[in-house]
């Protein structure tokens, strides 16, 4: 089992920067890859980042150049710099944990006003 804490969000301008972070704790040595994703109203749950074990990253085209996704592995914490934010990236935003099975946290909401 594996548990994910999300923390970070909030409400920001046009133009603005957010940081998310996300704390696994349980099993954490079945994680194979985490990431975060993102659900507007109305719209399907997307892919926002990802970076797996080896420090891969992949990106959803919308948000090159402007989100980083890190993680720090002594504090099995991963986070999203989110910069130069528009209102399209108005979501709410969960951690993933890929292992045996996808592992999720509760969701953390983010406006970005215009």
């Amino acid at each position: 089992q594996v548990r994910l804490a999300e923390s970070g969000g909030g409400l920001v301008q046009a133009g603005e920067s957010l940081r998310l972070s996300c704390a696994a704790s349980g099993s954490i040595y079945s994680i194979n890859a985490m990431g975060w994703y993102r659900q507007a109203p109305g719209k399907q749950r997307e892919l926002v980042a990802r970076i797996t074990t080896g420090g891969i990253t992949n990106y959803a085209n919308s948000v090159k150049g402007r989100f980083t996704i890190s993680r720090d592995n002594a504090k099995n914490t991963v986070y999203l710099q989110m910069n130069s934010l528009k209102p399209d990236d108005t979501a709410v935003y969960y951690c993933n944990a890929e292992a045996v099975y996808n592992f999720w946290g509760q969701g953390t909401q983010v406006t970005v006003s215009s």
